[in-house]
């Protein structure tokens, strides 16, 4: 019994991860390490627009406060 009828896939997708040569087992390691790669990938860019978005805040405050001093 083959793990991609267990999985229900249909023939043509099964035949095509096989002339590839990747069993069920890797595609589903490929794929959950595809997943948390692109997780982290969006993590890390909108931490990196929020510290941008703050420290434009952060000087057009300061320029703010300037102005409303003199």
């Amino acid at each position: 019994m083959d793990l991609w009828e267990n999985f229900g896939m249909n023939e043509k997708m099964a035949g095509l991860w096989q002339e590839l040569g990747i069993s069920a087992g890797t595609a589903i390691v490929i794929l959950v390490a595809l997943y948390f790669v692109i997780k982290w990938a969006v993590k890390n860019g909108i931490l990196e627009a929020y510290k941008k978005i703050e420290e434009k805040k952060a000087h057009g405050d300061g320029k703010a406060d300037k102005t409303n001093r003199e």
